[in-house]
């Protein structure tokens, strides 16, 4: 039984580090979208008028994906949860971005990260 669950846990994990992965690359290239439009718009000696209501556009998309960013991130610490709850405490799920960090650590940067809100 330990076994079926581990390996249901591995491919939960890799669903989610995919997520994960996927929203990080989305962020990425929403900013670096909302980043090139006034600079090409510079380089092209256009007035700051033009391409005003694109950019207030790309900035909602990237604030609407550091939400979905935020829920993804809770969504692991849920599964977190679910995974000491069915007895895989001690196994460390190993995702694309390399070695998961130690608890210590993640609690430091939760305490840290508590006083902090998204700025609207």
């Amino acid at each position: 039984m330990l076994k079926e669950r581990r390996m249901v846990a591995e491919q939960v994990a890799a669903a989610l580090f995919e997520a994960e992965a996927a929203i990080d690359a989305a962020l990425t290239k929403t900013a670096n979208l909302a980043g090139a439009m006034p600079a090409m718009r510079r380089q092209a000696g256009a007035s700051a008028l033009i391409g005003q209501d694109a950019l207030e556009h790309a900035s909602q998309a990237l604030m609407a994906l550091a939400e979905a960013r935020r829920s993804i991130v809770e969504t692991h610490k849920e599964l977190s949860i679910v995974q000491g709850q069915i007895g895989l405490g001690a196994i460390t799920m190993n995702g694309a971005g390399g070695m998961k960090p130690p608890p210590q650590a993640v609690h430091a940067e939760r305490a840290r990260m508590r006083g902090l809100r998204i700025a609207s």
